[in-house]
Parts: structure tokens; C-alpha cells; sequence
């Protein structure tokens, strides 16, 4: 790392390389591969150099990549052109089989050794996923690096491997020591936090209560402030068909979402409304400017707008044009973005997966880093 330079002129970003059988290890690639990467943030990956030495393999154009292998952050190059990693050295490359292996794979193995194959592969590239995220945790916290950014990985296999979350976002609560957070999805102008996420649609509705929705308002607030926005402009969506219709519909607009906005407005928080909005029209009104960031009630009524307007798929050409969003969650003490999508598990290995998703995680993090720096 040059000495001397400022950190508030280019960022750390910490990257993790996602689960070793899916496409985080191509797409970090093809993401550093552009010169503009670098002019705005250094980029280390918290991952396996073994495995980004063979997706140079099968990602046009990475050829010329140097993997370079590091120990600390200090001995990162951060020039384009060469790809540092915090080198975990954890995996067994041997061992690990991309979904599209299986037919190969079939064909000299029995069945019972297939399925052993995968099971070995899948519990071992659950652990290296879950090491990743948890080594850049420990260095965003030691204040090693200004942000971080997560590929993806498989929930199912870290769960294979004995760690029981249902995603990123409750690893990093737990190794941040934090309470209460939540997840906002972004892209372009268009922001959404969720008042719950991964639990069945029947929870989601119980987990509507005052508390927690004027929670995620404070949080969706401090979230744009993070963002450089200096009076969020928040929007808070309804949870029944048109907001319940005075209680036609049901009552938790009534008696948790609006008790929830009114005391938001009291503490002087922006909700031009006033009032919750329906759910079917609220994001069209965001993407024309009327909000910062929407407060959405559940896991889809969040997800669903955003990844119609970021994941575009052409029919004529029978490809992804973009799959592009943020994933970032809120309320920790250090940053932390992410693509906004799985593993690719269908597509790893070929070297087609899209990264824009990666780079819009990249910006953001870079963004958030930037404010905090600027606050302080």
C-alpha cells in the first residue's frame, strides 16, 4: 500500500469473496477488471486466492490478472490490474464442484458417492463463506478497513457447516454485538428498509407493531443521513390493501403504523404523508422523488419493486442485461454493503454472471464510507 495516502481519498473496501461454488469469485473479477474501481476506493478480497486464481480461467479477458496473496491489509497493492486477497487459505479447491459439474461427475461416480461429493463440497464451501464474512467483520471493526462488501453466499450450506443464520445480515448483528438493524435495498434513487424479512408471510404480519416500525423509520432516516442526505424524505408503507380502508381491511394500520408515524413526526423525522401509504402506489411515488427511502412492512413488498426495476432480463438475447441493487444493512457500526442477489449456483463456473450488482455495492460502500469520514 502506498504510504502516506489518505484514506479519505480512496477508501478500503473489505470484499468478501462469497461462497466458493457460486459466482462471487468471477464476478470480483470482472468488478476490478475496470480501471474506475480503483480511482475510487482500494479493494481487498477476504477470500481464497486459489479460487480467483481459477476463475482467471473462465472470465474473459482476466488472463492478465495478477492474484496477488496477502497476510494484512499493508501488504496490498491496490493497482489496477493486480487483485489483492487476504488469502484465508481454507479451502480445498479439489473438493469443490460447481452445479454444472454434476453431469460429469455422474458419469464416474455411483450415485451414493455423487451425493457424498456434494455433500462434502457444499459443507466445506459453507464454512469458507462463513469464515470470509466473519474475518472482514473482525477487520472492519479493528478499523483495518472503512467499509465492507459481501458477495454471496449459500444459506443452506452454512447451515450445513453448523452455523445456523439465516443470512448475513443476523451474522453481522451478532459479531457487532447488535441489537437493533435492519436491511435496506437500493438502487439508483430507489430505497427500501423492511420492517421484517426472513420469516413466513403469517409472522411478517404479527411482527407489524408500533415499536418496531418506528424503529425501522429511525434507522431508514439515520440511513439516508449516512448517505450524505441531510433531511430524509421517508415514506411508510401500509401493510393491508389500500391501508386497511379505515379498518374494511384490517387494523394494523390503524393501531401500530400511524401511532409509529406520529410520534416520528413529533421527533421532528420527515414523512410528508403523514400518514401510511398504500402499498401499490408508494413506490411509483418514490421513484418520481417523493421519498428518500420507503419503510416497507414485509420481506416481498420490499424486494418485489426493487428487483423489477434493477434485474432486467432480455428475451430476445436469452441473458440477464443487468442484475443490479444493494442489499445494506442499517444500524451496525461499520458498513456493510452487498450485491443484491444469490450464488448464481446455475451460471458459476461459466464466467457470464453479471457484475453490475457488485459495483453498485462497491459505490455505495465508497458513498457511505466518504459521509462517515465527512461526519467525523
Amino acid at each position: 500500500m502506498e504510504k502516506g495516502e489518505s484514506r479519505a481519498a480512496r477508501p478500503i473496501l473489505g470484499i468478501t469473496m462469497g461462497d466458493p461454488s457460486g459466482n462471487g469469485p468471477e464476478i470480483t473479477l470482472k468488478a476490478l477488471m475496470d480501471p474506475a474501481a480503483y480511482e475510487k476506493c482500494r479493494p481487498l478480497i477476504v477470500g481464497d486466492a486459489v479460487c480467483l486464481e481459477e476463475a482467471k480461467k473462465i472470465v474473459p479477458g482476466a488472463e492478465g490478472l495478477v492474484i496477488n496473496p496477502v497476510a494484512s491489509v499493508d501488504e496490498a497493492k491496490f493497482v489496477c490490474g493486480t487483485v489483492d486477497v487476504l488469502d484465508m487459505g481454507i479451502i480445498d479447491i479439489t473438493k469443490r464442484h460447481y452445479r454444472r459439474d454434476r453431469e460429469a461427475l455422474a458419469a464416474v461416480m455411483s450415485p451414493e458417492e455423487l451425493k457424498e461429493a456434494y455433500r462434502v463440497s457444499e459443507t466445506m464451501c459453507g464454512e469458507c463463506a462463513f469464515q470470509y464474512v466473519k474475518r472482514v467483520i473482525e477487520m472492519a471493526m479493528a478499523g483495518e478497513v472503512d467499509a465492507t462488501v459481501t458477495n454471496a453466499l449459500n444459506k443452506e450450506h452454512i447451515n450445513m457447516a453448523g452455523h445456523h443464520y439465516s443470512g448475513h445480515t443476523e451474522i453481522y448483528a451478532e459479531f457487532t454485538n447488535t441489537a437493533h438493524y435492519t436491511m435496506m435495498l437500493a438502487h439508483d434513487n430507489l430505497r427500501v428498509v423492511h420492517v421484517s424479512t426472513h420469516v413466513s408471510l403469517r409472522e411478517a404480519c404479527d411482527r407489524v407493531k408500533k415499536a418496531r416500525v418506528l424503529e425501522c423509520i429511525h434507522i431508514a432516516n439515520e440511513g439516508c443521513k449516512a448517505l450524505g442526505i441531510e433531511q430524509p424524505k421517508i415514506g411508510v408503507a401500509g401493510l393491508n390493501p389500500h391501508c386497511g380502508e379505515h379498518g374494511l381491511f384490517g387494523r394494523e394500520e390503524i393501531d401500530e403504523i400511524q401511532p409509529a408515524i406520529d410520534e416520528a413526526l413529533a421527533e421532528g423525522i420527515l414523512i410528508p404523508e403523514k400518514a401510511p401509504t398504500p402499498p401499490d402506489t408508494i413506490f411509483s411515488k418514490a421513484l418520481g422523488g417523493w421519498y428518500d427511502i420507503v419503510v416497507a412492512m414485509y420481506h416481498d413488498q420490499g424486494h418485489i419493486p426493487l428487483k423489477v426495476k434493477g434485474f432486467v432480463y432480455n428475451q430476445e438475447l436469452k441473458k440477464w442485461d443487468a442484475v443490479a441493487g444493494v442489499n445494506i444493512t442499517l444500524g451496525l457500526p461499520i458498513i456493510r454493503t452487498s450485491v443484491d442477489h444469490g450464488t448464481g449456483e446455475d451460471l458459476a463456473g461459466d464466467g457470464t454472471s453479471n457484475q453490475l450488482s457488485l459495483v453498485n455495492a462497491m459505490d455505495y460502500a465508497v458513498r457511505m464510507a466518504l459521509a462517515k469520514q465527512a461526519k467525523n
